[in-house]
């Protein structure tokens, strides 16, 4: 079928062929976390789609030639400098500079397969919000993780499930999908790998029309990673009770101490008390 034949096309409407069946008009923004990956860029860049709108490539301040060597391979690509530390703080970063409908997240060290994009992709057309990757679905799989990250991620994500009322496979994989609408549902505010694990509850707390697709981890090509799988999973821990507990506490907390001077204010102004040009 040809973008002219299918429903609802208009001729202003601008369709890119994503297969010989599939067009789709939304824009499509890919953000790439790299630090010091100029070796595994060609291969990574080698999977990416041609239909793709835009990748952002998020730097964390590299000192071989990454940027340069992305710059070649992708003509236009929009290259961030990462301000902070941490994979979450590059997420962030990148995502504020997409200018796309859908945002897709993938890793720049040859882990993950861009040819992958289209199952995220056409999930997200068909009617999800969030679309996140899975190891552990049928059809997925991974060649890096080991029997403790496995185990490790196993109760962490049973952990999530029993909280949330999820049904997650996977919890902490870093290859997701969600229209950029949802940004602000998702509220990242966190700078390390545990965002893997707050974007899927933030979305399911924010009621969000969750996806699963199967994904194939692959090892990574070159150089070590950062991931510390005690230390990252004591993290992604405090996240999910912080995100259980944390606004509870604080709430109660109020009860008993004074609130912030600014919170003061603002409740006064709201009151019609006084112009919000004044302070106490």
């Amino acid at each position: 079928m040809v973008a002219a034949n299918l429903p609802g096309y208009r001729a202003e409407n601008i369709y890119r062929l994503v297969s010989a069946n599939f067009a789709i008009a939304s824009s499509v923004s890919v953000v790439i976390p790299v630090r010091n990956e100029a070796r595994n860029l060609p291969k990574v860049f080698e999977t990416i789609p041609n239909w793709i709108s835009e990748v952002v490539l998020v730097d964390g301040r590299s000192a071989d030639d990454t940027v340069a060597v992305a710059r070649g391979l992708w003509p236009g690509i929009k290259i961030v400098k990462q301000s902070g530390t941490g994979k979450g703080d590059a997420l962030l970063a990148g995502f504020a500079a997409c200018s796309s409908d859908i945002i897709v997240a993938m890793d720049g060290d040859g882990s993950t397969d861009g040819n992958e994009i289209i199952h995220f992709v056409t999930a997200l057309i068909a009617g999800a919000d969030f679309v996140k990757g899975s190891r552990f679905a049928s059809g997925g799989g991974s060649d890096d993780i080991t029997i403790g990250r496995r185990w490790g991620n196993c109760l962490l994500r049973n952990l999530v499930n029993w909280i949330y009322g999820t049904q997650y496979s996977d919890l902490c994989y870093g290859y997701n999908a969600f229209w950029s609408k949802h940004l602000g549902a998702l509220a990242i505010d966190c700078p390390g790998f545990e965002i893997e694990a707050l974007m899927g509850i933030r979305a399911a707390k924010a009621k969000l029309r969750i996806h699963e697709v199967p994904s194939h981890e692959r090892n990574r090509l070159y150089g070590s990673s950062n991931l510390r799988a005690v230390r990252d999973g004591l993290r992604i821990l405090k996240v999910i009770l912080r995100e259980k507990f944390g606004a509870r506490r604080q709430y109660l907390r109020g009860k008993l101490e004074a609130p912030p001077i600014h919170l003061l204010e603002s409740a006064i102004v709201d009151a019609g008390i006084a112009p919000q040009s004044e302070t106490l």
